[in-house]
Parts: C-alpha cells; sequence; structure tokens
C-alpha cells in the first residue's frame, strides 16, 4: 500500500526551497519556453478540454496553455505552496482563470476520468524512484479514456551531456532513473498504451525527452 506522500517527497525547483525566487529567471535565460510551446504543440489541446499539469510550479507552462486556448479548463497541481502562490500572482496579472491545487502527483485529488489531457513538464526528475510509479498509476485514474499525457523531461537515450549543468542533472539518481528506456517502460508498468518518443533533443539542461501516451 503506498504512503502518504509528505512536502519531503519531492525535490523542490533548484533543489532548495530558498533558490525558488531564481527559478523564473533561470527559465527566461535557458529559453525553456520553446520547449513549453512544443509539448504544447505536441498535445493539441482544443476548446472544452479539462487540462491538468502535474507539478506546475510557478505556472510557466500552464499559463502559456491558458493563453493559448481560452476555451479549455486548466489545472495546475504541485506541492510547494511558494511556488503556487507564485503561479497565482502571475495568472492574476495576466487575467487568467486557472485552478491551482495544492497536492502530490502521488495521490491526485481528482475523481477517476476528471481530465482529457495531463501535462509534465521537468516534473518527474524531481520525484524520488519508487514515486514515480505511483505518480503515473494516479494520472492514468485521472484521465477519461482514450485521454492522454504529455510528458517532457530529462530521458530518453544519450551518450553525452553537453555542459556542467547536463552533467550534474545526469549523475541524479531520480534522473539516471529516467535515462533510457525508463520513462516509457514506467509509463506501460502503470496501464498506459500507444506510448511513444515524440522527440528527443541535447541540450545543455541535459538530454530532454518528449512523450505521449494513452489511458486505455
Amino acid at each position: 500500500m503506498a504512503h502518504s506522500p509528505t512536502q519531503s517527497d519531492y525535490l523542490p525547483g533548484f533543489g532548495h526551497d530558498w533558490l525558488l525566487p531564481l527559478y523564473d529567471p533561470f527559465s527566461r535565460l535557458t529559453g525553456i519556453g520553446k520547449y513549453h510551446q512544443q509539448l504544447l504543440d505536441q498535445a493539441g489541446i482544443a476548446p472544452g478540454e479539462r487540462v491538468l499539469e502535474i507539478g506546475c510550479g510557478t505556472g510557466n507552462l500552464l499559463l502559456r496553455a491558458a493563453a493559448a486556448e481560452p476555451a479549455a479548463k486548466f489545472t495546475g497541481l504541485d506541492p510547494d505552496p511558494r511556488a503556487l502562490k507564485r503561479a497565482g500572482k502571475k495568472a492574476a496579472r495576466k487575467r487568467l482563470a486557472v485552478e491551482l491545487d495544492h497536492g502530490f502527483a502521488q495521490q491526485l485529488p481528482y475523481s477517476t476520468a476528471s481530465f482529457t489531457r495531463v501535462l509534465s513538464a521537468f516534473m518527474l526528475h524531481h520525484l524520488p524512484v519508487a514515486a514515480k510509479s505511483e505518480a503515473l498509476a494516479e494520472v492514468r485514474r485521472v484521465l477519461e479514456p482514450r485521454g492522454t499525457l504529455h510528458v517532457m523531461d530529462i530521458a530518453g537515450h544519450t551518450h553525452h551531456a553537453r555542459g556542467w549543468f547536463a552533467r550534474r542533472s545526469h549523475r541524479s539518481a531520480y534522473v539516471q532513473d529516467q535515462l533510457g528506456d525508463g520513462v516509457p517502460d514506467r509509463l506501460r508498468e502503470a496501464g498506459f498504451t500507444d506510448v511513444r518518443v515524440v522527440a528527443q533533443r541535447d541540450t545543455r539542461l541535459g538530454h530532454i525527452a518528449f512523450f505521449e501516451a494513452r489511458a486505455s
């Protein structure tokens, strides 16, 4: 039986709470927005869809999605109340209607088949290895039949890492679990079908892979 997650069951952005103010400047500096856009292009969110982002952090992907498709309903969930507070302020400033919930991907506070799509961007590698399977099983539960999960993360097949930051990230035990076929294998173990690698890119953040999977 899975244990109830606590604040120690995730890795904060940048690894430490006190570094959170640097997260958005770092994202802009490294051009993470273009990877967010690639994930949204992959997801193809349509009007009326119910979309959940797990590990929404300070809301960069969620708010980009809400601005692009205002006729869809967006929910973001994160275990970090400080990040959610920042996301809420940005949503108010941009006048975007999104729901922001405090919670854990391993124990989603939503009914079965509540969403048509789930997004995950640079989130899985923040979970301990044992929690990833629990989180993916929960995502499958809250997706409606034939709903899709779209994942972007440090993962996939690579033989080298470009730069100090990438080499450091690849040494993390949380990331090591995702290299090779780690993510597709976990998706299939969680009951997803039509699992595919949509794209892969070597970047200074590490080797990034984009995945799509369907709830059976």
